[in-house]
């Protein structure tokens, strides 16, 4: 287990925007997974800036006179681009592989199979319009910036402690070439994302989602688990996933 923190922050915010992101800040996103583990406290920090492009697509759309929800369909369409999908994709897989798998073995290989089933699309669909509904719920576009920032944060910093809790369920494969950072580096992100939080939602509804986001990556967590006895990259994409969502429905619930 890897337990350093990757200490010059430029090497590690390209390192975890290479891995999150297909922003080009050079390297190539899949080999350059090194370092991975130790750079897990810069995730918060990239998933605010895959959150700020969304929210400023929101509010530039807004600005423009379009419809509430085609802004929110945009502004989440930014979303997927910045990323690639590679948190959807991760969604669809699980979906896939934990509904369809009838033994671990199975529901590994169904997994890493690039082909999607009925679960899988009906997990990307239910991702995509559950955030583009609470985008239309929250309407005011500062506060849908604020709510993509802070749900960007956190999603992202969820998936340091599934990568310290959980050994990989592959010998190989992304998760396996990334390490295991320390449950230290893992609480720092999220504690780094709470803090975020807090700036842009207020102290009471920050605590509130960073709550909400813990008990959401615990589920997951332990989901996987109990499914395949670890973590795939699938599974932290799906951490991401899932947090975002709880995240940003929470904040429309407000």
């Amino acid at each position: 287990m890897s337990s350093e923190i990757e200490r010059n922050p430029i090497s590690a915010l390209r390192t975890a925007t290479v891995f999150l992101t297909r922003i080009p800040v050079g390297g190539n996103s899949e080999t350059g997974h090194g370092p991975l583990a130790s750079s897990v406290w810069m995730f918060p920090f990239v998933g605010a800036l895959v959150g700020l492009l969304g929210g400023l697509i929101y509010y530039a759309s807004q600005a423009l006179g379009l419809p509430v929800a085609i802004s929110a369909a945009l502004g989440v369409c930014v979303l997927y681009v910045v990323t690639g999908g590679l948190h959807e994709d991760g969604l669809a897989d699980v979906a896939d592989g934990f509904g369809g798998g009838a033994s671990r073995e199975r529901k590994l290989a169904i997994m890493r199979d690039s082909r999607i089933g009925t679960y899988g699309v009906a997990a990307m669909v239910f991702s995509i319009l559950l955030r583009i509904l609470a985008i239309v719920s929250i309407a005011d576009a500062a506060s849908v910036a604020m709510a993509l920032l802070a749900a960007g944060a956190l999603s992202r910093a969820a998936i340091g402690p599934v990568m310290a809790a959980l050994p990989s369920a592959r010998p190989d494969g992304l998760s396996a070439a990334a390490g295991r950072p320390g449950g230290g580096q893992a609480l720092l992100a999220i504690g780094i994302a709470s803090v975020g939080a807090i700036v842009f939602l207020g102290f009471g509804a920050g605590i509130g989602v960073t709550v909400l986001a813990l008990m959401t990556l615990c589920l997951v967590a332990a989901l996987a688990k109990k499914q395949i006895g670890g973590q795939t990259g699938d599974v932290l994409g799906t951490t991401a996933q899932c947090v975002e969502i709880v995240v940003l429905l929470a904040i429309s619930a407000r």
